[in-house]
């Protein structure tokens, strides 16, 4: 038996000797990720699966497979569906098929690895959809998010798959780029715990776990700071210096690594002017030496070719091969160890020959992928249970999602209208989201079965059964200008006792959409879908003629509710004055309208805080509650503040918080050494319904030596209180919270002055002065 199938040696020991076994070729093959998992198989007359010429092709030429991605994805820029594609229950058969190929034809036995998205739940036939990032953020409740994920964990590892990629590093800089819905808001310490609580929710708490057969490894993306881009252009460059990057943009990544994540995908971005493909600060000096992640960095889809604009490809062509083997050489030596798609890692045969690349940089690229497969027991066990799906709880996983639903839900106004009591109440539900499904289920979602989901109108109708009656209009779509619907829209609202008005965008995509060769969409595709990758705007108002829509309605008198379901936050200032109550509930998953219509009707009690701040208008941004100070702190024609700010969220019952206490002063070198200091507080349900309230922490520095925030996140706890219940809260800061780079990039505490809040972030705020001594 060779040292590297021994399961008892060290990992290192395995890795070291498996490499030394291998050739060049079979190293290289170990980083190329060219073909789309969908392109692997094809489903027969009979039903059953078979691969492809142009997978056993690719295995081939590679002496094995890296990774593949996509294999059980589908979605309308795949082209796989219910029809072509694999179901649930045939999944485990088809990558053990594949597996099985890949193993017979590398010389050393090397598993392939089966990647995977799962931004909001996998995407892939009968998965279960989740709240999307930005709503889940909104719930507080990283715990929940981490419980989600371990269902996520469950449900693929079942079908074979072996690393999820899931979206956790970005924050929401710009609510006009598309892909805000899969931000965790934008705040870096909240989107911390949350990417925390995804990898955990899919590791597991110790690498151990990772050979379980309910886990697996994490890709955590997109790696760095593509959520600053200039504008809100999806993949654009960003203008942020390394201080705004290491405050802001950074702290995801430092708790992912400190929860042991496996790969990263590096960013389109390029930040300051370099490439986040092309940064060895990034990929080796901060990634590898500073945050000690030791997984594989797979870049996202095409981004090494992109390089080709540095090295003659704007002259030369995309597809000239020596622009494309600089990229290559480029890449691999700035740390990034695999490439999606693309052609330019085709090259790195040639970039070896020409010296552009050593083959120790080789082999270190190799060692850490083979070091990710060996950490999830892939050579022990490279196939599936073909019965592992059997005992899948789908039931609990649906529960978790709607739970999740709930608990995102932010209530932004109630001028005592909600909650509802239905019974013999003719309800007109209106509005383009009220009864499409695919609308609140956001980008990289897979194909729905028929009655998989519940909409709004779905929720409202089954827990309204008392109601004289619960009717249905359309009155208009997200971005199409006809008003051909608003006649019958504005009919029934008048006939009715009140309006559930259902606005705000979608990231639903068909199979008409048209994309480019990374799945982004092309900007100028004439449909529906006004956010999710490729889908910028310029203004954050609401699509089409939803706002003129919603004015005619409310002329009716009948009192309106608007319920939002939205993968940006929108700017709603006409609503906001003149609907009596609205809320957010963003994109809620397959559940969300159940959660919805229990919200509505007192079910549920809204518990959501804002994890974006909603913005007046786009001519406001940017408009994040943690800025630095600028005076005077307003427009010429409006305040800087906005229309409602993170953290904010209102609620059926109302909580009081008092008795504040913070713990004695601590010094620099008490905190070096890892003591906190304890801000504890009571807080009581005032009143007359069981709700949750977000206990919220903000820290500002008094007394620094480079300029700092207003104030910033620094805790949070979600409390859940019956009426007249109350609970003493104890939140912690130590050396992290308190921290902050000096003029020389130094990352230290320095002694003075600090002011501490801790709020509702609506009607409750406590504060305190708290020193650090220097001595």
């Amino acid at each position: 038996m060779a040292l590297y199938q021994d399961a008892n040696c060290p990992i290192k020991e395995r890795v070291d000797d498996l490499l030394s076994r291998m050739t060049r070729a079979e190293k290289l093959g170990q980083l190329r990720m060219k073909l789309y998992g969908w392109q692997c198989y094809e489903k027969t007359a009979e039903g059953e699966y078979q691969l492809t010429d142009s997978f056993t092709s690719e295995v081939h030429r590679n002496k094995g497979l890296g990774g593949l991605y996509g294999v059980l994805r589908a979605d309308p820029w795949s082209g796989v569906n219910s029809q072509n594609g694999i179901p649930f229950h045939f999944a485990a058969r088809v990558t053990n098929l594949v597996q099985a190929y890949v193993l017979a034809h590398s010389r050393l036995g090397i598993p392939t690895l089966f990647i995977e998205e799962c931004p909001h739940g996998l995407q892939g036939l009968d998965g279960i959809n989740y709240p999307a990032n930005l709503g889940a953020a909104c719930s507080f409740n990283p715990a929940l998010r981490k419980e989600n994920y371990a269902h996520i964990a469950t449900e693929m590892r079942a079908r074979g798959a072996h690393v999820g990629i899931a979206s956790t590093l970005d924050l929401l800089c710009d609510p006009r780029w598309g892909r805000s819905e899969e931000c965790y808001g934008e705040d870096p310490f909240l989107a911390s715990r949350m990417t925390e609580a995804v990898t955990t929710g899919l590791q597991g708490d110790t690498l151990a776990d990772l050979t379980r057969q309910d886990k697996l490894a994490v890709q955590l993306e997109h790696y760095a700071a593509q959520g600053s881009a200039i504008g809100g252009h999806n993949g654009g460059a960003s203008n942020i210096g390394e201080r705004e990057l290491r405050e802001q943009h950074l702290p995801m990544m430092k708790a992912g690594c400190g929860a042991n994540a496996q790969t990263v995908t590096s960013a389109y971005t390029a930040v300051d002017g370099v490439f986040c493909n092309a940064s060895r600060f990034l990929m080796t000096n901060v990634l590898r030496e500073e945050l000690g992640f030791d997984g594989f960095v797979l870049s996202d889809g095409g981004a090494v070719d992109n390089l080709t604009i540095l090295t003659g490809g704007l002259s030369a062509g995309k597809n000239d091969p020596a622009a494309l083997t600089k990229a290559a050489a480029l890449a691999l030596n700035a740390g990034v160890d695999t490439a999606l798609w693309g052609s330019a890692f085709d090259y790195l045969e040639d970039a070896c020959t020409q010296n552009l690349v050593s083959i120790e940089t080789v082999d270190e690229a190799v060692r850490r992928v083979l070091r990710v497969k060996f950490r999830l027991g892939l050579f022990e066990k490279p196939f599936t249970d073909e019965h592992a799906w059997e005992q899948v709880n789908l039931l609990a996983a649906r529960h978790s999602a709607r739970d999740m639903a709930r608990e995102s839900i932010v209530l932004f106004k109630n001028n005592g209208l909600l909650p509802i009591a239905p019974a013999g109440k003719k309800i007109a539900v209106i509005g383009p989201n009220a009864h499409c499904l695919y609308n609140q289920l956001g980008d990289y979602t897979a194909e729905q079965k028929a009655g998989t989901g519940v909409t709004p109108l779905d929720g409202i109708k089954a827990l309204a059964k008392s109601a004289s009656w619960v009717r249905y209009a359309r009155g208009c779509g997200i971005r199409n200008p006809s008003k051909d619907g608003f006649a019958a829209a504005v009919r029934l609202a008048q006939d009715a006792d009140c309006v559930m008005l259902v606005l705000g965008g979608s990231s639903a995509r068909d199979f008409g959409t048209k994309a480019d060769e990374n799945g982004t969409i092309i900007t100028g595709d004439d449909q529906e879908m006004d956010c999710g990758e490729g889908r910028d705007v310029a203004s954050l108002a609401l699509g089409g003629v939803q706002e003129q829509l919603a004015r005619e309605i409310v002329a009716t008198g009948t009192p309106v509710v608007v319920i939002l379901i939205e993968g940006r936050p929108h700017a709603v200032e006409w609503l906001s004055e003149h609907c009596p109550a609205m809320i957010s509930a963003w994109y809620p998953g397959i559940e969300g309208g159940t959660a919805i219509a229990e919200v509505l009707f007192g079910f549920v009690n809204p518990s959501g805080k804002l994890a974006a701040s909603v913005a007046h208008g786009a001519g406001q941004l940017p408009v994040s509650y943690n800025r630095y100070p600028h005076y005077p702190a307003r427009y010429v024609d409006r305040d800087d503040t906005p229309r409602y700010p993170f953290g904010f969220g209102l609620s059926y019952t109302r909580f009081t918080f008092s008795d504040l206490k913070v713990s004695s002063p601590l010094t620099v070198a008490q905190l070096e050494h890892g003591e906190r200091v304890n801000v504890q507080v009571d807080i009581q349900n005032s009143g007359d319904r069981a709700g949750a309230e977000v206990v919220q922490l903000y820290v500002r520095d008094l007394e620094a030596s480079v300029l700092r925030r207003v104030k910033e996140l620094k805790g949070f706890a979600k409390v859940f209180l019956q009426p007249g219940e109350k609970k003493t809260v104890v939140l912690t800061l130590g050396f992290d919270e308190l921290a902050l780079f000096d003029a020389s990039m130094t990352y230290l505490v320095e002694p003075g002055r600090f002011m501490l809040w801790v709020t509702n972030g609506v009607d409750q705020t406590l504060e305190s002065d708290w020193q650090v001594l220097s001595a």
